[in-house]
């Protein structure tokens, strides 16, 4: 049997760095395989050119499967770069332990109140910040934390990512006062502007001794925006395989990648950092347009692609684009409703970022997963389709795509009575499905009017009829005549328009 994974058994060439006995600098929060085969590698890559004090713990929030893999492999895992051309296999190993919130919250708040703890982040998905997506403002009805504003003189374990950082600063504010960076590495619109002002607002609800203890030293945190980009699936036997054969050793927890890595940050830090400029981080002091170029070119047509995929039967990202229909309505959606509401930024190449947009779905060897990338849609869709779409809307165009994208994701999470969506979109998970599911048996218009008021997209793009409206026939045609048919109807290629055939069905008892 080949030999575990460890510190004595990595094989020297396969090391992303050479630094022995990392300090700890960075706590980051949420262990999971984007945060190891994105920042870690960023982190790895700036050691392998500057020394510092920058190890990462690593925090999990429930589950103990990573964190008890890494700690029985010396903190080791391998990072599987795959495309169709060539597999890279590496190990990145600046991990300095691993935690679990839900296991050793006094542990977790012991090392964000560390003095040596320069910089937190966060992986923690959109869904991580408990808030209100449409008002950006904590969600009260949040039941998780609300238990942590009601008991937060008594409770020492916060149940919440935010809880867990208020505490963390508390305690720094209470014994060192040390000036420290929050940095979040979520696919959020101004994610450090947001995580800032979530956090000023959940201080804001302590008891008032408390909250006048730590209100001050919020000016000692600096709160970054940042915008992370590299597809990330899940790990599969299949990677373990490809470690196991090419470095000859037994990894419990490889990270599968596609080659493609991109990170921009504003340069403002409160305690140093590491030299990720080094390691192919970009600096600059406005990360907004590169956070739109991404959620909406990127992420936005990538919820389009895995939304028509599961209910056109594909199980991956590139078998859905492979589709000539899919692949048609994603360069309609990119080109044609969301970049005219993009700045690009002028370093950025549009038609070479479009085309390797392209290439990365296409990646065939990562098998992205359509259930993976749709799922927490009523998150994601919310930081996506209504700015772009209320652009188009007051300028007098209905965004058709933008309409399909919104009714295919219904189709997914609440599908209408007699209509089977498929193994890959019921394999879905979002806080809404719960929510979106009564309305399913109710008429096709009525269903959309009662799916978009309970603010799934914010009240101003729902009081528009005619999206509303243009949603509602979208579900009809995906629900009666499926995927190839609805993507016809958005880019008008029929000479009659489907909606105008099948007005009866949208009265669908």
């Amino acid at each position: 049997m080949l030999p575990r994974l460890s510190a004595g058994s990595t094989p020297p060439t396969a090391l992303s760095h050479r630094r022995g006995n990392l300090p700890t600098g960075i706590v980051h929060l949420g262990l999971g395989n984007f945060h190891r085969a994105h920042q870690a590698v960023h982190t790895a890559a700036a050691l392998a050119a500057e020394d510092g004090p920058w190890g990462i713990l690593g925090v999990a929030r429930g589950s103990t499967a990573v964190a008890d893999a890494l700690r029985e492999q010396d903190m080791r895992y391998a990072v599987v770069e795959i495309s169709p051309a060539a597999t890279r296999v590496s190990v990145p190993a600046v991990h300095t332990g691993a935690l679990v919130a839900g296991h050793q919250p006094g542990e977790v708040v012991q090392a964000l109140a560390a003095p040596a703890t320069r910089i937190i982040t966060l992986t923690v998905t959109e869904h991580g910040y408990t808030f209100d997506p449409r008002s950006g403002r904590l969600d009260r009805g949040h039941p998780d934390l609300a238990a942590d504003l009601r008991d937060w003189s008594h409770r020492p374990a916060p149940r919440t990512t935010l809880g867990l950082l208020v505490r963390g600063l508390q305690h720094r504010a209470r014994s060192h006062g040390a000036p420290v960076t929050i940095m979040s590495c979520d696919n959020l619109i101004h994610n450090g502007q947001l995580t800032s002002r979530l956090i000023a607002e959940f201080v804001a609800e302590l008891p008032p001794a408390e909250r006048d203890e730590l209100e001050p030293y919020l000016n000692a945190v600096a709160f970054p925006d940042a915008m992370v980009d590299r597809i990330v699936p899940a790990t599969t036997d299949a990677y373990r395989h490809t470690v196991a054969a090419q470095l000859g050793v037994r990894d419990a927890v490889p990270v599968p990648a596609e080659p493609f890595s991109m990170w921009v940050i504003e340069n403002s830090f409160a305690a140093g950092r590491p030299a990720w400029e080094r390691g192919g981080a970009l600096f600059t002091d406005d990360v907004g347009p590169y956070e739109l170029l991404k959620l909406r070119l990127l992420n936005g047509t990538h919820s389009l692609i895995a939304y028509l995929g599961a209910l056109d039967g594909c199980a991956t990202i590139p078998e859905s684009i492979a589709r000539r229909a899919i692949h048609g309505a994603a360069t309609s959606v990119l080109r044609d409703e969301y970049l005219p509401t993009v700045p690009v930024p002028p370093d950025i190449d549009l038609e070479q970022y479009v085309a390797q947009l392209f290439d990365r779905w296409s990646n065939s060897a990562l098998a992205h997963r359509t259930r993976q990338v749709g799922s927490d849609g009523s998150v994601k869709l919310a930081q996506r389709v209504p700015a772009p779409a209320l652009t188009h809307l007051k300028a007098g165009r209905v965004p058709h795509h933008l309409a399909l994208t919104v009714a295919a994701y219904l189709c997914c999470m609440a599908p209408p009575e007699d209509f089977d969506p498929g193994p890959h979109a019921t394999a879905m998970t979002d806080p809404a499905r719960t929510v979106l599911a009564p309305f399913a048996a109710l008429p096709t218009r009525a269903f959309v009017t009662e799916a978009l008021g309970t603010g799934l997209l914010g009240s101003e793009l729902s009081a528009h009829d005619a999206f509303a409206e243009r949603v509602a026939e979208f579900v009809d045609v995906l629900v009666r005549h499926g995927v190839a048919a609805a993507v016809h109807e958005a880019t008008d290629e029929l000479s009659e328009p489907v909606s105008t055939r099948w007005t009866a069905m949208r009265t669908r008892p």
